[in-house]
C-alpha cells in the first residue's frame, strides 16, 4: 500500500520556505502514529527540514536526492525519480509506505498512491507551494471525512481519498 500523507489549508498550500504552514499537534501526533514502524519517502529538503535534518525515528527513511554526492545517514539513498519509484514499490510489496514531501514527490508520486490521508485546516496558511485539489480530481473519491476539530484555535477534518485509477509503478 502507498499512501501520501500531509496536510493542506483551504486553498490546498503545503507550505512555505520549506516548512509547515501551522503548528498543529494533533494533526502531528495522527501523522506519528500513523506513520510510526513503516517506511516514509521523501524529497531531500524535506529531511533538511526535520529537527537536526536527522530522520524519523521508528521508521524506514527513503530519501531523494538528486545530488549523487548527498547521502545522509540513517536512510536509504536514492539519486534518481525512477530509483525511487523501485525502492517504493520493492517496500511497498510487504509494508505500508507513507509519501511524506514536499510537493514536488507529492506531484510525481499521486498516480501511484493507493491513498491519500489528507488533513484538511480550515485556515489560511499564505503558502508558497500547493497540493492538487483532489475534489476536483475525477480518480480521486474521498471516502471518509471526519467531525471537525479543534487543533489548538484551529479546525481541521481528516479525510480519506482513495485513488480509483492507481497507475502501478
Amino acid at each position: 500500500m502507498i499512501i501520501s500523507i500531509l496536510n493542506c489549508d483551504k486553498k490546498w498550500g503545503i507550505g512555505k520556505k520549506n516548512g509547515l504552514l501551522f503548528h498543529l499537534p494533533k494533526d502531528m501526533e495522527y501523522f506519528r502514529n500513523t506513520t510510526r514502524g513503516h517506511v516514509v519517502c521523501m524529497g531531500e529538503n524535506t529531511l533538511l527540514s526535520f529537527p537536526g535534518q536527522k530522520p524519523l525515528k521508528n521508521r524506514t527513511n527513503i530519501v531523494l536526492s538528486k545530488d549523487e554526492n548527498h547521502n545522509y545517514e540513517g536512510v536509504i539513498n536514492v539519486h534518481t525519480f525512477e530509483d525511487f519509484l523501485c525502492k517504493i514499490k520493492e517496500y511497498s510489496e510487504n509494508d505500508t509506505v507513507y509519501i511524506i514531501g514536499g510537493a514536488s514527490i507529492y506531484s510525481q508520486t499521486l498516480p501511484y498512491v493507493d491513498e491519500v490521508l489528507l488533513t484538511k485546516v480550515n485556515a489560511d496558511g499564505k503558502a508558497e507551494v500547493f497540493f492538487p485539489n483532489l475534489d476536483e480530481k475525477p480518480e480521486f473519491e474521498c471516502v471518509e471525512e471526519s467531525e471537525t476539530i479543534l487543533d489548538g484555535k484551529i479546525e481541521i477534518k481528516f479525510t480519506r481519498y482513495v485513488n480509483k485509477h492507481k497507475m502501478t509503478i
